[in-house]
């Protein structure tokens, strides 16, 4: 079953941020994991809980996948610039 990783960030520093782009994506992909959306334009329709700055939406073949990746010590430094440069919030949603 699939999986997908949903990230809602708010980048303070976009030049650094770039960087950090540039370095997740490939290694996101050596995980199989499928970028779906990477902060495009956005409608938001309702949002009494939550009201989301820039979402980034990537798909993996199943939740241990997903997992691998963000846990991962190869992702372990991106994952800190990514912290150093902008506030996330970050969930791993089970696919149907």
């Amino acid at each position: 079953m699939s999986a997908f990783i949903l990230v809602d960030t708010k980048i303070s520093n976009p030049e650094v941020y770039e960087e950090y782009k540039a370095l997740a994506k490939p290694l996101a992909e050596k995980y199989g994991g499928t970028y779906r959306t990477r902060g495009g334009a956005m409608e938001v329709v309702e949002n009494d809980l939550w009201s989301p700055t820039r979402l980034v939406l990537i798909e993996f073949a199943d939740m241990e996948a997903a997992k691998k990746f963000i846990d991962s010590e190869d992702y372990a430094p991106i994952k800190a610039m990514r912290h150093a440069n902008a506030e996330c919030t970050l969930a791993i949603l089970e696919g149907i």
